[in-house]
């Protein structure tokens, strides 16, 4: 096994910093590359001082394991899993200086890919320890952070449904297969306020939040999106069928979701939401509980992430 990616930085990253105290918080049953193993032998290799290791069964977990590491005076971050682990690390780092490094294991990397880092270990464990180090934004919906996304209504009922082992075995399909099942949900009174001013009221179906432009299933919602721009754009849907699901996905897909007749988007920095009955709400691919309100934010600079040079 070879580590020369990882010693050897790219000629447009930053020169190599020393590599002190490096925390490896992972999700066990995820996988890339060689896995795990090859993962602490090429951090030995790359001549990191002090490493600290902590695995978990369920990203839900990640949260004590990184507090854990932080008051043991870890410099680096590393996130090993999906969206939901990234996410669960993300929330319990807003607000601190320590930087996270993403190594892409999980079955949806959608803030990976937005940031360029890809899901190959050697270059991801490079981008990690000799990358640029930005300072990118989160939203944060009921008290909670979001790097990709955030949604109520039909996005939340798709994610909810989408079983673990099917989405293991499936994949980004597992959504499409649960879509199919909630094509038919339907849309209740809706009234959003953005940055103070009455935006929305009417019947609405799907309310989502995005930090960056591709959304779930790799679809690219928010065309303008930037994770850090102090902003988050805000989209509503009024598709409530089969046919106009099918229209609008199909647009969504194509890059084109400002022209399909069941969609409006905008920008704002805070946003309220009101349902007329509780919808399930998701960030990030993972499902929470519903409610019938939701306080939405972006957090400006909030989280610092390795990213290609």
């Amino acid at each position: 096994m070879s580590t020369s990616t990882v010693d050897r930085p790219a000629a447009d990253a930053v020169p190599a910093r020393p590599v002190g105290a490096v925390a490896v918080v992972a999700h066990r049953k995820k996988t890339l590359g060689g896995g795990l193993d090859e993962l602490r032998s090429s951090l030995v290799a790359a001549g990191v001082g002090r490493l600290l290791w902590y695995e978990v069964p369920k990203s839900r977990k990640a949260p004590k394991k990184v507090r854990k590491a932080l008051d043991k005076g870890a410099e680096l971050i590393l996130v090993w899993g999906g969206d939901g682990m990234v996410q669960r690390c993300a929330d319990t780092l807003a607000g601190s200086d320590v930087p996270m490094g993403i190594l892409p294991a999980g079955t949806a990397n959608l803030f990976a890919t937005n940031l360029g880092i890809p899901a190959d270990l050697p270059e991801a464990l490079r981008i990690a320890l000799h990358g640029r180090r930005r300072k990118l934004d989160l939203g944060r919906l009921n008290g909670e952070h979001f790097a990709v996304m955030a949604g109520a209504g039909f996005d939340g009922d798709l994610i909810r449904d989408a079983d673990r082992k099917l989405k293991g075995k499936l994949g980004r399909v597992a959504y499409v297969w649960t879509g199919l099942r909630h094509v038919r949900g339907e849309c209740v009174r809706t009234r959003i306020r953005v940055d103070g001013a009455d935006w929305f009221d009417g019947e609405a179906s799907c309310v989502l939040f995005g930090n960056v432009g591709a959304i779930t299933g790799g679809i690219p919602a928010f065309d303008d999106a930037r994770p850090d721009d102090g902003a988050l754009e805000v989209g509503v849907s009024t598709a409530s069928g089969a046919i106009d699901w099918a229209r609008t996905l199909g647009r969504m897909a194509a890059g084109r979701s400002e022209e399909s007749p069941f969609v409006r988007l905008t920008r704002g920095r805070k946003v309220r939401v009101r349902f007329a009955a509780p919808k399930t709400y998701e960030l990030d691919g993972g499902a929470r509980s519903t409610a019938k309100r939701l306080k939405v934010r972006v957090v400006p600079g909030a989280l610092t992430v390795c990213c290609p040079g």
